[in-house]
């Protein structure tokens, strides 16, 4: 489930999504956790294909799977992530192949940038394109997670379950709930295309600085989360518009030398071709099935 903070608002304002049977998003609950998450949300849906891509966004993920005890993701290249039913999805550089059969009945948490530091002990790159299960993050209390969901929502349903998920996000807090802001200005600007060198300078930083800053608590270097954040916009901006997309204009608009870059930077992050591209709906862009 690759989604952005800007993905979930857009969902709280719009609704449920093509191919769910049921789909909550909400924003926390609990004031302390919303500079930390975008939002949380609980969907149920059943879907055609097989398979799917799902695309870098730059962000980190809490999934849990309330269908089947297992998660498993698979890289272009080496061998698949396999974890038990509550995982944590890190910061991707490169799409994953995933099965939307695991996406049956999903809880999960978008964390905002910098949002998923304070619940893990060790840095943010440690998670970097990896799925990692969350009986290794957080040991037992990891372990019982799902049980913990399922009881929650047996009891008083998917609001509930979240709000339950929320408790136990607050219990498992190992660092202040108090995001960076320093960090926090460093990703907005990347965000927008800032150059690097001109955001250190803001800061006041050197460049070793800010890489280490971004890598502790963004989980990516700044350069690599400037790239990924600019390829979301380039998809917000095709998902936003009718008709085929001017590849050309977008490359231009988006802070792409040319289209051939803008071409070349698509298959690295996407695995496939821009022309290629069809998501399951504008409000899920970072999912693409494959085949029947």
């Amino acid at each position: 489930m690759a989604r952005t903070a800007e993905e979930t608002a857009e969902e709280i304002t719009e609704g449920t999504a093509e191919g769910t049977a049921l789909s909550l998003t909400v924003r926390p609950s609990a004031a302390v956790l919303g500079p930390l998450i975008g939002a949380l949300g609980y969907a149920e849906g059943r879907f055609a294909h097989a398979a799917e891509l799902a695309l870098p966004t730059g962000g980190a993920q809490l999934l849990v799977n309330l269908d089947g005890d297992a998660f498993s993701s698979s890289p272009p290249a080496g061998a698949a992530r396999r974890t038990r039913g509550a995982a944590v999805q890190g910061p991707y550089t490169e799409p994953a192949l995933i099965d939307p059969a695991q996406q049956r009945a999903v809880v999960w948490v978008a964390f905002r940038p910098a949002g998923a530091y304070p619940f893990l002990t060790a840095p943010v790159s440690a998670v970097r394109d990896e799925l990692v299960g969350l009986d290794e993050l957080w040991g037992t209390d990891g372990a019982v997670l799902r049980e913990r969901m399922l009881q929650a929502m047996a009891a008083g349903g998917p609001e509930a379950g979240l709000r339950e998920l929320e408790s136990a996000l607050l219990e498992r807090a190992a660092r202040p709930l108090e995001p960076d802001p320093a960090v926090r200005l460093a990703a907005g600007l990347l965000d927008r295309g800032t150059p690097v060198g001109e955001v250190a300078d803001r800061l006041g930083w050197t460049s070793r600085r800010l890489a280490r800053r971004c890598a502790e608590q963004l989980g990516l270097p700044p350069k690599r989360y400037a790239r990924v954040r600019r390829f979301q916009r380039l998809l917000r901006r095709v998902n936003s518009g009718a008709g085929e997309p001017d590849w050309a204009a977008l490359a231009a608009d988006c802070g792409y030398h040319d289209q051939a870059h803008l071409i070349h930077e698509f298959r690295a992050l996407a695995g496939i071709t821009p022309t290629a591209y069809a998501p399951r709906s504008p409000l899920e862009r970072n999912h693409v099935p494959l085949g029947g």
